[in-house]
C-alpha cells in the first residue's frame, strides 16, 4: 500500500493496535497515537518500544489530531465523545476503523494467509509466522500476542514482524463481524464455540471467511468447524485431526509439563515425529493448523516439522513467570470457556493443586458466556483446586453491569467448586499468595489488560518474600 497520508492511532497501545501501527512504521509510514494508558503512565515500557520505532506519542486530549491530511484509526473500545474523535470531526480527517486498515493490508498481500478461530488465533499464527521466518520466506505477520521468538531487549512487544517475502499472516477477528472484510488465499479455522457472537452469527462469519479462500485448513476435531468444511469442495480443503481421520492426523501424543510431542502422519503416509516447546493437546491441535497452512504455501513437510520445534511460544500462553517456595506462577490468556479449559486441562495432566486467579475481560462477554463458564469450572475445577475472581476489568467509557464476578462466583460455588469473589484484583492476588503452599500452581487468566504479567511477576516476588 502506498502510505502517503500520516497515521494517528487512537488507542495505539492495544493488544490489536500496537502491531498493526508497528508494520506500518516498518514499511515508512509516518505513525502517531495516543492511549489511556499513556496518560495514566500504565505499561511505559510498551510505550518506549513505540517511540524507539520512530512512533510520536500525544496525550489523548486532541492536540495529536491537527490536520485534514491525517488518517485517524480507532480501536472498537474508542468512543466518539473521546477528545482524539471530536478533533478528527473537527479538522475532517480521514477515519478507519482498525479492521479496516488491517484489511486493507492483508487483502494487498500476494499471499495472505489468515487465522481465524475462537481460540488459538494467536498461537497459529506465532507459529506460523516463525516457521516461514525460520524457512527463509520473509514473511509480514499481525499478532494480538508478543512472539517470544521475535522479542528482544531492545523490542520487548514484538507482537508483530515486518517481512520483504510477499506473505502477510494475520490473525483475524470475528468478535466485531470484521473477518468479513477479509479475503484470504489461506485461511485456517482452528474451531467454533461460544465466545463474543450467538453461534448462528459465528456459523455465518466463519462460514464466510473460509468460502473465500483459495485453501481453508480446517479441524475436524471441532464439530461446528467440520460442519462448515462440509460446504467447501474438497480441492478446497486441507483438514487436520487428532486420532481422527484428516489429511493431518496426529496420533500418540506425549505429554511434558511445558511441552509435547506426537507422531504426525499427513495423508497416510509415514509417520513423522514432531516435537513441541509449547504443552497441552490443544497446543498439538494448533501445530496441525499451522503446518497445514505452512503446507498449503509451498513448504515441504520435512522443513515444516523441523522449523516448528524452533517456536518458543508467546507470552501469556501459559507462561511460567516464575517459581519460589515451590509454587509455579503461570500467566495465560485463558478467558472464555474452551480457552480456560485447555489451560486446566494441560495443568492437571501433572500433580498439583490449582489456585486460579480469573479477572474477566469485560461485563458483555460475562453476560453472553455466563453459563457456558460456570459449567466448565464445575467440570474442570479439582477437589482441591481454588478459583478466585476479582471484578472485570475497566478502562473507561460506559458499560452495563448486568451480569457480575459475584454472580459467576455464586453459579459455581453452587455446584460445589471452591470459588471466591474478592473485588480488588491485589486483594485477590494477596488471598492466593497466602493460601500456596509447596507443589502448587498459581494461575493468572484473563485478557485486554496487559498488567495481569506486572501482577504474576508480583506474585512471585511475594512467594520470595
Amino acid at each position: 500500500m502506498d502510505h502517503r497520508k500520516p497515521y494517528f492511532f487512537v488507542g495505539i497501545g492495544g493488544s490489536g493496535m500496537m502491531p498493526l501501527a508497528m508494520i506500518l512504521a516498518g514499511q515508512g509510514a509516518t505513525v502517531a497515537g495516543s492511549d489511556r494508558s499513556l496518560d495514566q503512565a500504565r505499561l511505559p515500557a510498551k510505550f518506549d518500544d513505540l517511540r524507539r520505532r520512530g512512533v510520536a506519542l500525544f496525550p489523548q486530549d486532541g492536540s495529536g489530531i491537527v490536520s485534514a491530511d491525517q488518517i485517524v484509526v480507532a480501536s472498537a473500545a474508542i468512543e466518539a465523545t473521546v477528545a482524539d474523535m471530536v478533533a478528527a470531526e473537527v479538522v475532517g480527517a480521514e477515519r478507519m476503523t482498525r479492521p479496516e486498515l488491517l484489511s486493507a493490508l492483508f487483502n494487498a498481500a500476494p499471499q495472505s494467509i489468515g487465522v481465524a478461530g475462537t481460540s488459538g488465533k494467536s498461537t497459529v499464527t506465532g507459529m506460523i509466522g516463525w516457521m516461514l521466518h525460520a524457512l527463509g520466506r520473509d514473511p509480514t505477520v499481525m499478532n494480538g500476542a508478543v512472539m517470544k521468538n521475535f522479542a528482544t531487549p531492545d523490542a520487548p512487544f514484538a507482537s508483530a514482524l515486518v517481512g520483504e517475502g510477499g506473505t502477510f499472516v494475520s490473525e483475524v477477528d470475528e468478535s466485531d463481524g470484521s473477518i468479513a472484510l477479509y479475503r484470504p488465499h489461506i485461511a485456517v479455522l482452528n474451531n467454533v464455540s461460544l465466545d463474543h457472537k450467538s453461534l448462528e452469527e459465528l456459523r455465518a462469519l466463519f462460514g464466510g471467511f473460509i468460502a473465500r479462500a483459495a485453501t481453508a485448513v480446517v479441524n475436524l476435531d471441532n464439530e461446528e468447524g467440520a460442519a462448515l468444511a462440509m460446504a467447501l469442495p474438497p480441492g478446497r480443503l486441507l483438514t487436520f485431526a487428532i486420532e481422527g481421520e484428516a489429511d493431518l492426523v496426529a496420533r500418540g501424543i506425549e505429554a511434558a509439563p511445558f511441552g509435547s510431542s506426537f507422531e504426525l502422519v499427513e495423508r497416510g503416509g509415514v509417520p513423522v515425529r514432531v516435537t513441541l516447546a509449547v504443552p497441552g493437546r490443544h497446543n498439538v491441535a494448533n501445530a496441525l493448523a499451522a503446518i497445514g497452512a505452512v503446507r498449503a504455501s509451498g513448504v515441504e513437510l520435512a522443513d515444516a516439522v523441523r522449523a516448528i520445534a524452533g517456536f518458543a511460544g508467546l507470552k501469556r500462553r501459559f507462561e511460567l513467570v516464575g517459581e519460589a517456595g515451590g509454587v509455579a506462577v503461570i500467566d495465560d490468556f485463558g478467558h472464555n470457556p474452551d480457552k480456560i479449559a485447555a489451560t486446566l486441562d494441560t495443568l492437571h495432566t501433572f500433580p498439583g493443586r490449582l489456585l486460579l486467579l480469573f479477572q474477566p475481560h469485560g461485563y458483555g462477554p460475562l453476560k453472553v458466556m455466563r453459563a457456558e463458564l460456570v459449567a466448565m469450572f464445575a467440570a474442570k475445577l479439582a477437589a482441591d483446586d481454588l478459583l478466585v475472581l476479582p471484578d472485570p476489568v475497566y478502562q473507561g467509557g460506559t458499560v452495563a453491569r448486568e451480569v457480575t464476578s459475584a454472580d459467576i462466583v455464586r453459579d459455581v460455588a453452587v455446584t460445589g467448586a471452591a470459588a471466591l469473589h474478592i473485588p480488588d484484583r491485589a486483594a485477590a492476588a494477596a488471598h492466593l499468595v497466602a493460601q500456596a503452599r509447596p507443589g502448587d500452581r498459581i494461575v493468572v487468566m484473563g485478557a485486554r489488560d496487559d498488567t495481569l504479567s506486572l501482577l504474576a511477576a508480583d506474585m512471585v516476588e511475594r512467594l520470595r518474600g
